[in-house]
């Protein structure tokens, strides 16, 4: 499981127009899910996104977590950052997960999240969105449950 996670003062997703999904002070995370990943995945993962302290305390250090600053997540599925372009230009998605499996982990992420006791609005599963945020730093983080950055 990879994620995105952007430190935002704003986020919002819309769907043909409608917005889905839309947050102010909070966390903007992209979820790519793969072929092998499982519950232990979405659970490290949500644990790690809930407790990041990548907000700032009042030294103006990065001490606070998004639970900290009672903040929220925006939880976006993006199947792209699983896109592999090692053999050429066009990406291969072969390593991401297929729709059934990557909609019941997404579902699984947004319930960790929302369990972690934040709230977590979302995007819309396999459709086209528009996704919009403001950065604050900027701030973003990788994360990948089998840690390979």
């Amino acid at each position: 499981m990879r994620a995105v996670v952007q430190r935002v003062s704003r986020a919002k997703v819309a769907v043909n127009g409608w917005i889905a999904g839309e947050i102010g002070l909070g966390l903007l995370v992209l979820l790519g899910l793969g072929r092998d990943d499982g519950e232990s995945d979405v659970t490290y993962v949500a644990e790690k996104i809930a407790g990041l302290r990548i907000f700032e305390d009042s030294e103006g250090k990065m001490n606070r977590s998004v639970v900290d600053v009672g903040g929220s997540v925006l939880a976006v599925s993006q199947f792209t950052l699983y896109g592999d372009v090692r053999r050429g230009k066009r990406p291969s998605f072969d390593d991401a997960a297929p729709p059934e499996a990557a909609r019941r982990l997404y579902e699984l992420f947004v319930e960790r999240i929302r369990a972690a006791g934040l709230r977590c609005e979302t995007g819309r599963f396999q459709e086209m969105m528009q996704v919009e945020l403001v950065n604050e730093g900027p701030v973003t983080i990788l994360l990948d449950s089998r840690k390979a950055f």
